[in-house]
């Protein structure tokens, strides 16, 4: 079982400015690609900010006098490596408060950017790729099941699990993996376990 990679999911052209860009040519780039944030990035491409829509609706109410990406970017840049589970970049995204994430290399610098709306990409996986995965990988290949033992239903990445399962303990087990997996958005528990035998 395979969580997609920050790779597969980021766009790979990133649109960033230096620290001496003017407030007014954010403004312009944000308007023109229809985004909410351009990283700012230093002579060598790594970066050192990022700059939000929110940081211009601050700086014009509150009458600022700050003028370019430099003075108004948030910094340091909360970053994304590309070999990431899009899991781990989603609980950075959380815990960073961002909407954003600027992708970066082995050596630092800008390959992509990872948004919330590409990670919304995860939630729109067919309900036949979700079924397939949870039956190959999860039931057959982690567990060792038999598929046939079980029954997998998905609705709109929704979940419905029931059969019999053959020891107690595997039910939580199962749960959580199909929690795991990509797409799924809530699974439904309809399984039993088959009575085991007393210990002496």
């Amino acid at each position: 079982m395979r969580h997609r990679s920050v790779a597969d999911l980021m766009t790979p052209t990133a649109i960033s400015v230096v620290p001496g860009t003017t407030f007014k040519e954010i403004a312009q780039l944000l308007d023109e690609f229809d985004i909410t944030a351009v990283c700012v990035v230093d002579d060598s491409n790594r970066p050192v900010g990022v700059v939000s829509e929110a940081d211009l609706v601050r700086r014009h109410a509150a009458g600022s006098r700050l003028d370019t990406a430099g003075a108004l970017m948030s910094s340091p840049a909360v970053v994304a490596r590309p070999e990431w589970s899009v899991v781990r970049a989603a609980r950075v995204m959380d815990r960073a408060g961002v909407k954003r994430l600027p992708v970066v290399d082995a050596e630092g610098r800008l390959v992509g950017v990872l948004s919330r709306s590409d990670l919304i990409q995860l939630f729109l996986r067919r309900d036949r790729a979700i079924q397939e995965e949870i039956v190959e990988d999860v039931i057959t290949h982690t567990l060792r099941l038999s598929p046939s033992a079980l029954s997998v239903q998905v609705e709109d990445g929704r979940v419905t699990l029931s059969g019999t399962l053959p020891r107690r303990g595997l039910v939580p087990v199962l749960l959580r993996l199909c929690n795991s997996v990509d797409g799924v958005v809530g699974v439904v528990d309809r399984l039993s376990y088959e009575e085991e035998p007393p210990r002496n």
